[in-house]
């Protein structure tokens, strides 16, 4: 825990000696960092699990994006209608 505090006051007597930008810069670098650590505790877990754990699990995500999908078409087959039919009913009246 002492080497923690005594990186803490060392970045913060150089936090002060940095531009704003710079500041930013490394604070997005520490958030990506934190992001990789537990983007890597993840996989390490994932890498744990049995096969058939996964499968299923990719199985019902396979499913459900099947399922937007088709919902999509079918929005896009249903806003492609209705405007063909407004534009059929314009050409009726004009």
């Amino acid at each position: 825990m002492e080497n923690t505090d005594s990186t803490n006051a060392l970045t913060t007597t150089q936090n002060e000696d940095l531009t704003p930008l710079e500041q930013d810069v490394l604070d997005e670098y520490e958030r990506l960092a934190e992001n990789m650590k537990k983007l890597a505790s993840l996989l390490d877990n994932m890498a744990g699990r049995p096969t058939a754990e996964i499968l299923d699990g990719l199985r019902q995500l396979e499913r459900k994006t099947s399922l937007v999908f088709t919902l999509l078409k079918a929005s896009v087959y249903s806003i492609v209608l209705q405007q063909e039919i407004y534009s059929g009913d314009q050409g009726q009246e004009g």
